[in-house]
């Protein structure tokens, strides 16, 4: 983008000499130019007009620029202040990076511009779940694995159009099993046991049955693993493929596991229940039976 600026002076046809300077530097005197800058150039000088131009402008010409002109009476001068405008751009920006779950992440993201531009960091996630910052500096006291992903530095000032850049945050977590499904076929009939896991790496997966790890190819069986789920597939199951199965999910971070069941048709799964007792329940019990063994 080509930025430029044009200074003018009003003269009339009493002025007998005219030049434009900068820092007490001639640029034009008259038609005759005295700058070496190839910026610099004439663009109008006529009885009512004497002015030049600036292409490509830099910061350095910012500053005060000075219409000197002479009639018959005394010497004149008239004064123009030039404000260079800079549209924001960022500088500088944190790389990607990779951290573990419940570390502190610091990104930084500098700008420059003028008018001095703004800075804003954004989530790149849906608009209800992801979050801003302003300022050049995003602070993320013990990450969690749901503000892992993209975050967008955008920076403006007003003068073009905003400036962004882009950082990934990748956020390891040991892996969680989200779903397990037990199997219930007959003899004879394939059969599938599925095993979904989450984790950052991702999860590494095995399967086991009666503490004996089951290897890829065994006769009648099949693992087939994808990026966050792995399947044991039974081609024709037999009675002797029936019981419980355990399903690991493991990476550098730790493992977790799960069992899962291959049924008979119409057998129950065995579920372990865990009831949680108010105290309050309890003393109205223990009260009821006190009261009963009084009766007695």
């Amino acid at each position: 983008m080509c930025f430029l600026s044009s200074i003018s002076c009003s003269i009339d046809d009493q002025v007998t000499r005219v030049a434009w300077l900068n820092r007490s530097n001639i640029l034009y005197a008259g038609n005759d130019k005295w700058s070496i800058d190839p910026r610099v150039q004439l663009l109008n000088y006529n009885k009512t007009e004497f002015s030049i131009v600036i292409t490509q402008l830099d910061v350095a010409d910012e500053g005060l620029y000075t219409c000197s002109y002479q009639t018959q009476d005394k010497p004149h001068t008239t004064q123009a202040y030039l404000i260079v405008q800079v549209p924001a751009r960022i500088v500088n920006i944190s790389s990607s990076i990779t951290v573990n779950e419940g570390s502190n992440v610091n990104l930084m993201c500098l700008a420059v511009g003028k008018p001095e531009p703004t800075v804003t960091w954004k989530q790149l996630r849906d608009p209800t779940e992801g979050f801003s910052s302003e300022g050049e500096l995003l602070e993320i006291t013990e990450i969690n694995r749901q503000q892992a992903g993209e975050y967008e530095c955008i920076t403006s000032n007003g003068v073009s159009m905003p400036d962004s850049k882009k950082v990934m945050i990748t956020v390891n977590y040991p892996p969680f099993i989200t779903d397990v499904k037990n199997a219930q076929s007959p003899v004879g009939k394939p059969a599938v046991l599925r095993c979904q896991a989450l984790a950052e790496p991702v999860a590494e997966f095995e399967w086991y049955k009666d503490d004996k790890r089951l290897s890829v190819g065994m006769e009648g069986m099949k693992i087939q693993n994808e990026r966050t789920w792995s399947v044991l597939l039974f081609s024709n199951v037999t009675s002797r493929h029936y019981g419980n199965y355990t399903c690991l999910a493991s990476n550098k971070l730790g493992s977790y596991n799960s069992s899962v069941r291959l049924l008979k048709p119409g057998s129950a799964p065995n579920h372990s229940v865990t009831y949680t007792v108010s105290p309050l329940l309890l003393a109205l019990v223990s009260f009821t039976l006190v009261s009963l063994l009084r009766t007695i």
